[in-house]
């Protein structure tokens, strides 16, 4: 139990050392490819969401529809 406690600092140096040389292998990406894919992100929320809308408004209507009928 002593061995486990005594060799963590030497454990937690290890894993940051490993972690610093994995980031350098990271391809980031370029400020320009960042603001792309942004701009995609946000265009297809806003699509959906107008889509769900009124996907939405149309079956509200329809099942109001159907509850005045069968009053």
């Amino acid at each position: 139990m002593l061995e486990t406690i005594s060799s963590w600092p030497k454990r937690l140096i290890g894993f940051y050392g490993d972690v610093k040389t994995e980031l350098k292998k990271v391809t980031w990406p370029s400020k320009k490819e960042v603001y792309g894919t942004t701009m995609v992100v946000i265009v297809t929320v806003i699509f959906f969401g107008v889509y769900l809308f009124a996907v939405d408004l149309i079956l509200k209507a329809g099942i109001e529809w159907i509850f005045s009928v069968f009053r």
